[in-house]
């Protein structure tokens, strides 16, 4: 970890009693990328998110933002980045206005045609109490007062959570355009497509510890793929078995399906030799949702073997 990481965690712990929230993370968000951070309810996100904010004092290990210590140095980091909390709190008796105004002053004021400009953006309509706000359109005030200062790290927890369809898009818009001047994004997300759309590189956290960092296209290529041939007349299912990273394959008549994570031109050529022409081939890249569920299939086996521990 060093001055090319905008986001620094070094051995980051968390218990709450016997119980490990967080477990040993280490981890280096680069500046200028759009680093997701993805896990179910419950696998530690939050929590990593809230200590590395200082929101919570960690049991062991030490985080920074931009080279600023998020304990000594709390109050000069929140100078220089936007935050989006999971259970971001705003008083439900001032307008959305108030709300950014409340939020402007306890940093020394903000460029309020820029506030406009956002809300205009995301379709916000500032005048209304947040009481009386939707879930969606309380997160859109806590969007803008994230990015109004127009800082250089924006940490999110979950920030499309209500946001319709549309507004989810000019949200990513907004995002890429952040990244494009050279900030960096930190965003933890259920939403695995916005994750897709968005992200450099992926962290996939499970029970606490962080189990792999790649990029998103890396992660992709890695992954296996569903392959369908379709022959002249009906085939065998063992005719890919002595291919290594052939599973999962199921027969229809002369129909085959399975899932594949070598190179294609090695299938082919199995396919090709045998007797019967091709007369289709259909194959479906995975996406990342496919990926992140690999990592939760073998966690689910393993509870099942222990039962249910």
């Amino acid at each position: 970890m060093n001055n090319e990481s905008a986001i620094v965690a070094e051995g980051l712990t968390k218990h709450y009693g016997d119980v490990p929230a967080l477990v040993d993370l280490d981890l280096g968000v680069r500046h200028g990328e759009v680093f997701g951070f993805l896990g179910p309810n419950g696998a530690g996100k939050t929590t990593a998110i809230r200590t590395i904010m200082d929101e919570i004092r960690p049991t062991s290990g030490r985080a920074s933002i931009l080279g600023f210590d998020s304990h000594a140095d709390s109050v000069e980091i929140r100078k220089h980045i936007g935050y989006v909390p999971g259970d971001l709190a705003m008083y439900p008796g001032l307008t959305g206005r108030d709300t950014i105004s409340f939020f402007a002053n306890l940093r020394g004021g903000v460029d309020w045609s820029y506030v406009d400009e956002l809300a205009e953006r995301l379709g916000a309509d500032l005048s209304k109490k947040i009481g009386n706000l939707s879930t969606g359109n309380r997160q859109k005030v806590g969007l803008i007062q994230a990015f109004m200062n127009r800082p250089e790290v924006l940490i999110m927890d979950e920030p499309s959570s209500g946001l319709d369809p549309l507004v989810q898009r000019e949200f990513q818009t907004m995002l890429r355009e952040f990244i494009a001047v050279g900030n960096t994004v930190f965003l933890s997300s259920h939403t695995l497509s916005e994750v897709q759309r968005v992200a450099d590189r992926v962290g996939i956290i499970r029970r606490g510890k962080l189990i792999t960092v790649e990029a998103v296209s890396s992660l992709r290529s890695m992954a296996a793929r569903r392959v369908e041939f379709e022959f002249a007349s009906a085939v065998e299912p063992a005719l890919f078995d002595s291919i290594d990273g052939v599973r999962d394959v199921s027969v229809e008549g002369n129909r085959i399906a399975l899932s594949y994570d070598g190179t294609m031109d090695v299938l082919l050529k199995v396919a090709t030799d045998h007797n019967d022409a091709v007369v289709d081939i259909t194959t479906h890249e995975a996406d990342l949702e496919d990926i992140f569920l690999t990592y939760y299939v073998d966690d689910d086996i393993e509870n099942d073997e222990n039962g249910g521990a």
